[in-house]
């Protein structure tokens, strides 16, 4: 035998001992349980502790970056109240893709066509507006999770790159499905939406269930409204969410924070040592969430 024969049957031999030795490892994963969680800011929900998320609406990859590492566990990148294109968002998760903060996105609709392309560009939550039915809630699932959890088709996409080679293996324990309750319809079935399996954050939504139900904060069925959520919710081992203002409501661990036009503002005030505007102008009393369009 020549010397390259032997260096070719060495070389093949020492790849099929690597591949075996890589394949015995995933198995012992595998049968552990074990899995590579990248997603820190699911794990931290998990873990049981309070998680804050910065509302982007802006396609300006600078101001996303500044928000995307001030400190926030992930950015509630909105493109159901924003002009925001799967284009742009691209741009966001890619020119910040070494962020602390974990790039989530509301989509418009449960549909295959916007939780597929969401993510497809990295995202690695998505938050599903307006969920009055079982179906729609499975619907959130199904196309944010491969099979067989769900029916996520496997396409091009920069998700790779961002978030690993083994990324089919490792996405569905990773990626975060959160849902909006945020009628009076959808408060009657969230005991039936709770069930559905796969759903890992259930959101109150402080101005929409106002909104529907032509009430406010404070009156009784508004009140009756959330605290059916937070029961049901907290019940069934999900985890709770709802605008910042009420973080320091019982059970809510899951929040949206305020929006980066209002953090510049609010930041230019501390710098300019300005007092904010005042109640009358907007919202600003504890524990009470705003209306839509301000400070959350």
């Amino acid at each position: 035998m020549t010397k390259r024969r032997i260096a070719l049957v060495a070389t093949i031999g020492v790849t099929a001992i690597a591949w075996a030795a890589l394949a015995q490892q995933n198995q012992r994963q595998t049968q552990t349980g074990q899995t590579k969680i990248y997603n820190t800011a699911k794990a931290k929900l998990m873990a049981g502790k309070q998680v804050f998320g910065v509302t982007i609406s802006s396609p300006d990859p600078n101001i996303y970056c500044a928000a995307a590492n001030s400190g926030y566990d992930f950015t509630w990148i909105e493109m159901q109240h924003s002009p925001l294109t799967y284009g742009d968002v691209a741009k966001l998760i890619w020119a910040c893709r070494g962020a602390s903060a974990m790039p989530f996105v509301r989509v418009p609709d449960a549909t295959e066509s916007d939780i597929q392309k969401a993510t497809d560009i990295g995202a690695i939550g998505i938050i599903v507006p307006t969920v009055d039915t079982v179906e729609k809630a499975q619907a959130a699932v199904k196309w944010a999770k491969y099979p067989p959890a769900g029916r996520r088709s496997q396409g091009a996409g920069q998700y790779g790159p961002l978030w690993g080679s083994d990324y089919r293996q490792t996405a569905n324990d990773n990626m975060f499905v959160g849902i909006m309750i945020e009628t009076p319809i959808g408060v009657e079935n969230v005991e039936k939406i709770a069930s559905v399996p796969g759903i890992d954050m259930i959101f109150a939504a402080s101005t929409d269930l106002g909104n529907f139900s032509g009430t406010k904060q404070g009156d009784p069925l508004y009140e009756s409204m959330v605290k059916k959520i937070h029961d049901v919710t907290l019940a069934h081992g999900i985890r709770l969410g709802g605008p910042q203002a009420w973080k320091d409501k019982p059970g809510f661990t899951f929040f949206q924070a305020p929006g980066e036009a209002a953090l510049i503002r609010l930041g230019a005030q501390v710098n300019l040592g300005v007092t904010p505007a005042p109640a009358g102008q907007r919202e600003n009393r504890p524990g009470v969430a705003p209306i839509e369009g301000t400070e959350r």
